[in-house]
């Protein structure tokens, strides 16, 4: 690997033996999540975005909360102009009743179909199993202002013969121009293919004609919120399972669907979970959520439900999508904040923007970049050694001398957080992570867009690694750091809100 590493001129701080230098604290207090937005006392689950003739991007989803009763899920909706400011519309529909198909909501999808009607489709749920019928069915909404929805029960069907009766889920509906018929995808479970996403076509949105698997990989026991999009001439198709958003592409909107080595956009364990996209300023985003942490803080456990997290996707190459910071983002984060860099520990170089880290016989490298802003957008190049483990770390403050490690691990070929200190990542595995191929370039771009807790890591446009980090608030530091080989850290910049 051709290194592009700054070579750093006298009069510079470049041994460990060097005096340590401090920044002065900043003041800290949290902001409101405009980036990320959760309803108050509950959570976001599975997202069901829509576009609007007017251009507002409307985030349907699952209100979940921690004490949810007999009754769950019903559909709350935010809305957005810009992906940094939000409106929240509250509650557009509830659940039903014990005796009905659907005393707890699952996910489905909004459209406006040919004559200007608005369609709510969703999963009806229900424990009881519906007098044999099965637990999950397909069930259906109209409104003519996207504000008052009226269920039609006479709409609602059931899985077909040699399918589960329990798992049958997730409808998304479009009209498809090719077939001049309105399409429905579903997460359904075939008694034998597995895990599939089953399709129905219909001329009314009110007849269904059952076609038999869509996509069966026979990998997953379920597909769930399934989604299926165009970027060129390419077509995709994402589901999720395993706590994990998954991706295959197809040459034509009927396939056949292959998944790609890696086909994980960012993490596991829920870190980003029942994504869909939207076509939104003429860019694709994928919609979805963040979950909410575990009992333990910063050990990258995450349980099901959280705030909205929506990336942009770019297709990379013909068959291949990445993930990049929306591009309104730059709209939020408009002032220019000063970035210092001083070192606190083992061999670091500094000049200006650039710092150059060299661990050395076990030791970490680490240069303190001050109190972290409570929401920004932190820009730079890194290059660092094939073998190397290197990235940004939070903590260190006069409180809590501890710095805990964001990594670009190199030698694993991941990228990683889980709380865990820098001075012991050599003693475990990484538990937080998506796979990144880093011998694709010599020299990685990174974008680091924080808000509060929630701390996002974009890598080449190519993947994303979500976190909460609460070890990078309440006037926590940032840092660079290394624990393996040498890094250079170069035109780092950092914005902030006006």
């Amino acid at each position: 690997m051709k290194k592009q590493i700054i070579v750093l001129t006298t009069g510079l701080c470049m041994l460990t033996g060097c005096k340590q230098q401090t920044l002065p604290e900043e003041p800290y207090e949290a902001v409101n999540y405009n980036l990320y937005p959760a309803p108050e006392n509950a959570y976001v689950g599975d997202v069901m975005p829509y576009v609007s003739d007017e251009g507002k991007l409307e985030l349907y989803y699952l209100y979940d909360t921690d004490h949810n009763g007999q009754g769950y899920h019903p559909i709350w909706k935010y809305s957005t102009e810009d992906l940094h400011s939000y409106e929240d519309h509250g509650m557009v529909l509830n659940y039903g009743l014990m005796s009905e198909p659907d005393p707890a909501i699952g996910t489905g999808s909004v459209m406006k179909d040919q004559d200007g009607l608005y369609h709510l489709f969703y999963t009806g749920h229900n424990d009881a199993g519906n007098s044999g019928k099965g637990r999950e069915c397909v069930m259906h909404a109209v409104s003519t202002d996207r504000k008052n929805w009226e269920k039609i029960p006479e709409d609602t069907f059931f899985s077909p013969e040699g399918y589960s009766k329990d798992d049958f889920r997730d409808p998304e509906v479009f009209w498809m121009p090719s077939e001049e018929c309105y399409w429905m995808l579903i997460a359904a479970r075939s008694d034998r293919d597995g895990g599939v996403v089953a399709k129905y076509t219909s001329s009314d949105l009110k007849n269904w004609e059952f076609q038999g698997p869509f996509f069966a990989p026979h990998e997953q026991y379920m597909l769930e919120c399934p989604d299926l999009f165009q970027i060129g001439d390419n077509w995709y198709l994402t589901y999720s399972w395993d706590c994990v958003t998954y991706y295959a592409a197809g040459e034509s909107e009927n396939g056949p669907f292959h998944a790609p080595m890696d086909n994980v956009l960012d993490g596991n364990g829920f870190i980003f979970y029942a994504a869909k996209t939207a076509e939104f300023k003429e860019e694709t985003l994928l919609c979805g959520w963040i979950g909410r942490a575990a009992l333990t803080e910063d050990s990258g456990l995450y349980q099901w439900a959280g705030n909205v997290m929506n990336h942009q996707l770019i297709e990379k190459e013909p068959g291949i999508l990445g993930v990049k910071a929306p591009e309104t983002y730059k709209e939020y984060f408009t002032v220019d904040k000063t970035v210092r860099m001083v070192r606190k520990n083992g061999t670091v170089s500094v000049k200006d923007n650039s710092a150059v880290l060299t661990a050395q016989d076990e030791t970490y490298a680490l240069a303190d970049l001050g109190t972290r802003p409570a929401t920004g957008i932190l820009e730079c190049d890194v290059t660092l050694d094939p073998d190397g483990c290197a990235g940004f770390a939070f903590g260190g403050d006069y409180t809590d001398g501890t710095w805990t490690a964001l990594c670009l691990d190199a030698a694993n070929g991941l990228l990683h957080y889980e709380g865990t200190v820098i001075e012991e990542l050599s003693k475990y595995d990484a538990q937080a992570y998506t796979k990144f191929d880093f011998s694709k370039t010599d020299t990685h771009h990174i974008k680091l867009v924080f808000e509060n807790e929630i701390v996002v890591l974009y890598v080449d446009d190519t993947k994303a690694l979500s976190s909460r980090i609460r070890h990078s608030i309440d006037g926590a530091h940032i840092g660079l750091f290394s624990s393996a080989g040498e890094a250079a850290f170069t035109s780092v910049t950092m914005k902030v809100p006006q």
